[in-house]
């Protein structure tokens, strides 16, 4: 029988909860108050913590972790193409559009990237629309606009080496 576990921690952005089974993260949600949560954490649950601490700290830039988003196959599409968004920089829904086949997608590509259960490491924060405004989070723009600062100022300029 499959397991599910949840915990919640405080981060600059309010509460997140995280929701896994024995192997994967299933989701991120931002949440208005704590929930202590399950009292045994799986390994993943422990390791998504830890590097989202690290995020949050500006010393993670990529995640590596198993993921498990629940969505039909053009939303795994859609968010597999957003995770390679790199950090610290932005895309277009437009872009997404294009590279998902179809430059005419991109209302349906708003709609996939709204859906995504897991912000942050599935990086939807860094689509914006393509007169560069920040558009739609479903975390709240005022999150989506810390979330693209924090990447901004933790992200080195190319040629330095300091």
């Amino acid at each position: 029988m499959l397991k599910f576990y949840n915990t919640t921690f405080e981060t600059p952005v309010g509460f997140l909860e995280l929701k896994s089974d024995d192997v994967a993260l299933l989701s991120v949600s931002f949440i208005n108050q704590f929930n202590p949560g399950s009292t045994e954490l799986p390994d993943i649950l422990a390791e998504a913590v830890k590097q989202l601490q690290e995020y949050f700290k500006g010393e993670r830039k990529i995640f590596d972790l198993k993921l498990k988003p629940d969505g039909t196959q053009f939303q795994q599409k859609i968010w597999e193409l957003v995770k390679n968004v790199p950090y610290g920089k932005t895309v277009s829904y437009l872009d997404i559009a294009k590279l998902s086949g179809s430059g005419k997608n991109t209302r349906a590509v708003g709609l996939a990237n709204g859906k995504n259960p897991i912000p942050i490491i599935i990086p939807c924060h860094r689509v914006i629309g393509t007169s560069g405004k920040l558009t739609g989070y479903a975390g709240g723009m005022e999150r989506k606009q810390w979330l693209l600062q924090h990447e901004l100022k933790h992200e080195k300029p190319a040629g330095f080496l300091f």
